[in-house]
């Protein structure tokens, strides 16, 4: 009696370390099995890179010189960051699983043709029944050498327009940089202030603009900037309902040196801005050496 208890203990034993070794198993291969579909999922996701440029005198390099490296410089450098990870992300995936797309754009739109005509020639889908090798080393070889062409055209014309970046994103952001199944990724070129002439609104103390002066007449150069803003409600008026379905990565700050809470200010009004639209996702940098900013601008697209 005392030998079969035994034998029975045994046999239990051994069934409850093979059940448990089969219920490690599932739960492994379930993770494993989530792990593989979440990366299977990332590779084959496709890309829609939509560029906004601020093509206002902030990019004039006698008005705001910079001996390291000018600014508009930095926007072609910048540029040819994400053109290399959307490169990295094509060449990653398999020819079936592509339909990406990659575009620029302007706001208001220069009156020069030929800037125009250069942006049209940045536009590109890639998908199963158009790539080819040479196609993505076109891709890439645009997005090194024709930017910069832009902004050698847009300086030597010397007519600054001001910036829209608002009125983009009322009125076109929707239409140009979103589309269903993709993820969405908008980089905007900037230095962090908006003026167009066009579009000066106000409603109470949220605008359509910014700009050092105005910054300084709302008494934001001081300590006390941040309960300012607060107390007073200051910021952008929100230019949509809902841009849920779109990333943006902002590059370029350049705050007025005159006033050291500058920066702070313009995160602040972006960030307010992004979040009052319900934008899923976004960064906002200053205008670093394209050296220091490479990573930070790949690990944003292809993370």
């Amino acid at each position: 009696m005392k030998y079969s208890l035994i034998r029975i203990s045994i046999l239990f034993l051994i069934l409850g370390v093979s059940s448990c070794k089969n219920d490690t198993e599932k739960t492994d291969s379930g993770k494993s099995e989530k792990q593989f579909k979440l990366l299977k999922n990332k590779i084959s996701q496709n890309l829609n890179i939509s560029f906004l440029l601020d093509l206002s005198d902030r990019i004039n390099p006698k008005k705001y010189p910079n001996n390291a490296m000018e600014y508009y410089l930095r926007d072609v450098a910048y540029i040819k960051s994400v053109s290399e990870a959307f490169d990295a992300h094509l060449r990653g995936k398999k020819v079936r699983a592509m339909d990406d797309k990659i575009q620029l754009y302007f706001d208001p739109e220069p009156k020069n043709q030929n800037i125009n005509k250069i942006s049209n020639n940045l536009r590109f889908n890639v998908n199963r029944t158009n790539v080819t090798l040479e196609t993505l080393d076109e891709i890439k070889d645009n997005y090194a050498s024709k930017p910069i062409k832009i902004y050698d055209l847009a300086i030597s014309d010397n007519k600054y327009v001001g910036s829209d970046t608002w009125r983009f994103f009322k009125t076109k952001v929707k239409d140009y940089c979103i589309e269903p199944n993709y993820r969405n990724i908008l980089v905007v070129l900037t230095d962090g202030y908006i003026y167009h002439k066009d579009s000066k609104m106000k409603e109470d103390n949220l605008t359509t603009y910014l700009t050092p002066q105005v910054i300084r007449s709302f008494n934001l150069d001081n300590k006390d900037w941040q309960d300012t803003m607060v107390s007073q409600g200051f910021g952008f008026i929100p230019a949509s309902e809902d841009l849920s379905n779109l990333e943006i990565l902002v590059l370029g700050i350049n705050p007025d040196k005159k006033n050291p809470y500058e920066e702070e200010i313009i995160m602040d009004y972006w960030s307010n801005w992004f979040d009052a639209m319900k934008v899923s996702k976004y960064e906002i940098k200053t205008a670093g050496l394209p050296t220091n900013m490479d990573n930070i601008i790949k690990e944003f697209i292809l993370n």
